[in-house]
């Protein structure tokens, strides 16, 4: 990481983080502290010239998003190129073609036809970051920029389901299945549906909690639905058989939130038993794989962090407690793995390579989450926030996709960075200035 430019702002701050111990472990103060949510996390001593900076990022990264009209890349966008004959319509053809456009080391998009779009996952994220900024910063309006991508989002809803979803905007295949594009995934709907769940808990809009009820019937009655000894698990897709154990949680999480403005017992029963399946497959040294398939035995950053938000969200949504040693693990495994000392975050439990934006983003919103079990996460996704800024936000003001080892993939892609990291910082600034 010595290559990296990383300005250290820890001079100002009065706590220690995982960086700041030798070998990058976790002492005893640094696991789970409380039994319950609710309780205060310890304050993080900030310098205002810290909170400036975090800010001015913000704003250089919203300024970015309404000069390209909020429009951007995604790195699994590949099959939306004139190459796309070249695959002859076989799946080996899709995802090599797929993944050539993604692992390039520049961005190759305008070179082979593929131009910018609006995300519908996107678009979900936007919203969520601006009634977070919106919190804190009232005077600008930013109400009006979340109403616009909630309004955009009723107005772009995949069609056919028995409730609200959404999907990408472009074909995609993946090593598993193949996705047309707006066909809806339990991700997307999820991710979005939080939005709207958080519109209704800061404005009381009913039409909002009505939007969010109605993406659990898409869950509830059009995704398959898998038992096994330890739970059951709710497809990633309804026209495949795909149990991910993120994909899972998210949907759950969703329940759950639902669940506790409406109380309807069917959604609390499918959270717990989808949470009973990712739960009892937890490994021993408390991580996740992506999935329980041979092929989906990997441990990363940020799906490991949906799960764990997921597992909040449940308890926090029921007041049932069944799952809060899973994720006290969970979290335990998560903190002590996926964070250099200078602040960056790691893809891989065992490689921090390739840096990903959404691992960055991801990183800063559940270290954020966790603060107020945790007396250091807050202060660790700070320095996650800086280490991101110094290392990955362009000039222009938009975050790049990926660094690998001897290169910078500067791709601007639109969910996967802009909108996720407009809404971890939104987090991240609320937390500091409560």
């Amino acid at each position: 990481m010595a290559a990296f430019h990383s300005q250290a702002i820890w001079s100002s701050l009065a706590e220690s983080s995982p960086g700041d111990r030798k070998s990058n472990e976790m002492t005893e103060t640094s696991t789970l502290q409380a039994s319950s949510p609710g309780v205060s996390p310890k304050r993080a001593n900030v310098s205002p010239q810290t909170l400036a900076q975090i800010t001015t990022a913000l704003e250089r990264l919203d300024t970015w998003i309404e000069k390209h009209d909020y429009t951007g890349y995604e790195p699994f966008d590949g099959l939306s190129s004139f190459l796309r004959p070249l695959t002859f319509g076989t799946k080996f053809g899709r995802q090599a073609l797929v993944q050539a456009v993604k692992r390039a080391p520049f961005n190759v998009r305008p070179w082979i036809g593929i131009r910018p779009a609006t995300t519908t996952k996107g678009m979900g994220f936007l919203a969520r970051g601006y009634l977070r900024w919106s919190q804190f910063q009232p005077a600008k309006k930013l109400h009006e920029k979340a109403d616009y991508c909630l309004n955009w989002l009723r107005s772009n809803r995949s069609q056919g389901f028995s409730g609200p979803c959404w999907g990408n905007h472009f074909d995609y295949q993946t090593r598993t299945y193949y996705l047309p594009a707006n066909f809806p995934t339990i991700v997307w709907s999820a991710l979005i549906g939080y939005a709207f769940v958080d519109s209704f808990e800061l404005t009381g809009a009913e039409s909002d909690l009505k939007e969010a009820r109605g993406i659990c019937e898409f869950i509830l009655r059009d995704l398959p639905r898998y038992p096994d000894e330890k739970g059951t698990c709710i497809s990633y897709v309804s026209h495949a058989d795909v149990r991910v154990h993120n994909a899972n949680a998210l949907g759950a999480a969703l329940l759950s939130r639902v669940y506790k403005h409406t109380q309807e017992a069917e959604l609390k029963q499918a959270a717990t038993e989808a949470l009973a399946y990712t739960a009892g497959h937890q490994n021993p040294d408390g991580s996740w794989f992506y999935g329980e398939q041979s092929n989906l035995h990997w441990i990363d950053n940020w799906h490991t962090a949906y799960v764990l938000d997921s597992l909040l969200d449940y308890e926090e949504g029921t007041g049932d407690t069944r799952f809060r040693a899973a994720c006290q693990r969970g979290w335990e495994f998560y903190y002590r793995h996926f964070f250099q000392p200078d602040g960056c975050p790691a893809y891989y439990h065992n490689n921090v390579f390739p840096i990903d934006i959404q691992c960055a983003s991801q990183s800063i919103e559940t270290l954020c989450r966790f603060s107020a079990r945790t007396p250091d996460a807050l202060l660790t996704a700070v320095r996650v926030a800086e280490w991101t800024i110094a290392n990955m936000q362009d000039s222009s003001g938009y975050f790049y996709f990926q660094r690998h080892k001897s290169y910078v993939n500067r791709a601007p892609c639109f969910h996967w960075g802009q909108a996720t990291m407009l809404s971890a910082l939104s987090l991240l600034l609320l937390q500091l200035q409560k």
